[in-house]
């Protein structure tokens, strides 16, 4: 097992796993739709994330929502379903190595993440396929760290 160091040991300790219930997609939409996708995702509701970087928007939204809306873009690229898994601590931005742990055990057994951090917490997307094993993975992290 990858041990995560001393000092957040106890960061793992005290985490929370939430486990959203809802099946989601990952969305690549072509920067040429910024506007649209503007206009179309203002009221998109949580949880979500949406990033415009200098080659693409990349959305992440329940699966449900994007199949209602999927059909007013051209130019796209999706993957699901994915389970969404929050980690329910808020976490210093100077912490060192937190996402790299979780990372790094579930790369051990096979399972890709889609990492997403916000200000105060960190989130990651897995197949829905590897979800229970992922949620177990973690679990046994945080119990092996009281």
């Amino acid at each position: 097992m990858i041990e995560p160091s001393p000092e957040i040991k106890p960061v793992f300790a005290s985490t929370k796993i939430k486990e959203h219930p809802e099946d989601y997609t990952i969305v690549s939409i072509n920067r040429k739709e910024e506007e649209k996708t503007r206009e179309i995702l203002k009221n998109i509701e949580p949880w979500s994330s949406v990033t415009f970087d200098l080659e693409e928007i990349s959305v992440v939204l329940k699966e449900d929502e994007w199949k209602r809306i999927k059909n007013h873009f051209q130019a796209y690229q999706e993957e699901s379903p994915y389970r969404l898994f929050t980690f329910d601590i808020v976490l210093d931005l100077d912490l060192v190595g937190y996402l790299s742990v979780i990372s790094g055990l579930l790369a051990k057994e096979g399972i890709s993440i889609y990492a997403v951090s916000t200000y105060l917490r960190d989130h990651i997307l897995v197949k829905k396929k590897d979800a229970e094993k992922a949620i177990s993975v973690i679990r046994k992290l945080i119990e092996s760290s009281h």
